[in-house]
This record gives C-alpha cells, structure tokens and sequence, in this order.
C-alpha cells in the first residue's frame, strides 16, 4: 500500500509547488492524475521515488517511509517503483531485449551492470514480458527502429521486470498518436490488474483517464481538489479544474 501524507514542496519561498498533498492507494489500483500545466503533477509523481526532494509530510511504501530512507534504504525502493517516461529513456541504439533488461540494474553489481551480465532465468522473463506487451518478435530489433507506441511498451517491459510495487507514469502518451494511446493505457489498465501493482499516471487527456484509471486525482495550483472514483468526474469539477475559459485536456 503507498500512503503520501501532508506532502509539501517548494521551488521558491512563499511560492509553494505542493500543499498538503494527501492519499493513499492500494495495490491493484490505477490512478490518474489530472490538472492544468503547471499544477503539480510531475511534482508529485517524482517525490514519490524521491527524484524531487519535496519539503515535509510522509510517503509510506507498506509502512516504510520512503522520505527518511538512507542512501542504501533508497536503492531499496527504488527496485519497488518503475517508472515509465514521456520521452521512454531508451537506448536507442541498444536492442529492444537488452532495453527491458536495464530494469534489472537495481539489483546488479557496477561491474554486473557495465558488462550486461544477466542470467539466462532474467532473459526468459523479459521475452516473457515482451510477449505481453505484443513486442515478442520484436526482441533483437534495435530500439531506433520502432515506433512511439512500440517504445512505449518496450518501457512498461522494462519497468515490470524490476518487479515493481509501483509503476509511476509520467505524460505516458503524451507523444503518441491516438491509436497507440488506446494500447498503452489499456495495457496499464490490465497489467495493474494482472500484477496486483500500483499505477499513478499523470494525464493530460481526460477522456482517456476516465475511460482507463480506476481512480482520478485532480490537482489545481499545487493542492488537492478532486480524489474520487473515474465515473465521478463531472463537466462542472473539469470547470473548476481547468477554468471555464480553457479547454485543456478536456477532449
């Protein structure tokens, strides 16, 4: 279970980018983060695994805090909690196979790491994860060679293979035509479900959230100002979100 409590961050005094910021979400869940550019979506999301090192309150992974963890306590984590980028962080150069396999740095030696020493069982899984991504025949192809959403997948493999307690999203198909934003959010909807795991996505297409995520959080000016169920979000709370003289990621 992640519980984020009374999370504060600021980037310049007196002008806070997160207040009060409280949740909790258990496993098998999938949430969508909404709200205007600017918001405090990104903020929240890599405070979560401690890639921004917000101000005070808590982050709770099954009762640890994230927040006060030490440097070793943090590589612990972090093996718990994949991430899936806008841009995919691939290396393009490297085929699509070994891309998935950088999932396992986080438990391998420097030396282990440089080399690309992985076992044969760490191999199979991620064929086994590339299957399910619909990426099987594709494992030997360089990474330069796909397309958006094919890299897409390649980075959910690569964050399922790290066996994550949680996988965070950020603007997943932001670069993406709508097609593939259909496969990739239905293949978070239904991974979360099969891995029992924790999805946060930050979107900003508002219907694909409300078809997709179990639950939707909307942030408005660094503050929570809708936790509810999908099927909840109402024309009036985007209004309030979003201002009535915007049209932001309402389509």
């Amino acid at each position: 279970m992640l519980e984020v409590k009374h999370l504060e961050k600021s980037y310049q005094k007196d002008k806070p980018a997160l207040t009060d910021i409280n949740f909790s979400v258990e496993p098998g869940t999938f949430v969508a983060i909404i709200g205007p550019s600017g918001a405090g979506k990104t903020t929240i999301l890599r405070s979560l695994n401690q890639l921004i090192k917000d101000d005070g309150g808590q982050i709770l992974l099954d009762g640890g805090d994230i927040r006060t963890a030490n440097k070793t306590q943090l590589r612990h984590y972090r093996r718990q909690i994949g991430m899936v980028f806008q841009n995919y962080n691939l290396v393009e150069r490297l085929t699509v196979i070994e891309n998935v396999l950088h999932g396992r740095l986080g438990y391998k030696s420097t030396f282990a790491g440089i080399f690309g020493r992985y076992t044969e069982e760490e191999k199979q899984e991620a064929l086994t994860l590339l299957s399910k991504v619909g990426l099987e025949d594709f494992a030997l192809q360089r990474c330069s060679e796909l397309s958006g959403g094919q890299k897409q997948r390649v980075g959910i493999a690569r964050s399922l293979i790290q066996h994550p307690k949680i996988i965070l999203c950020d603007e997943p198909i932001a670069s993406l035509d709508p097609a593939s934003s259909q496969t990739v959010m239905k293949l978070l909807k239904d991974l979360t479900t099969e891995f029992n795991i924790i999805c946060i996505a930050n979107l900003h297409q508002i219907g694909l959230a409300k078809d997709y995520a179990d639950r939707i959080i909307g942030i408005r000016d660094g503050k929570m100002a809708f936790d509810e169920k999908a099927d909840m979000l109402s024309e009036e709370i985007l209004r309030t979100l979003y201002d009535q003289n915007t049209t932001e990621g309402l389509g």
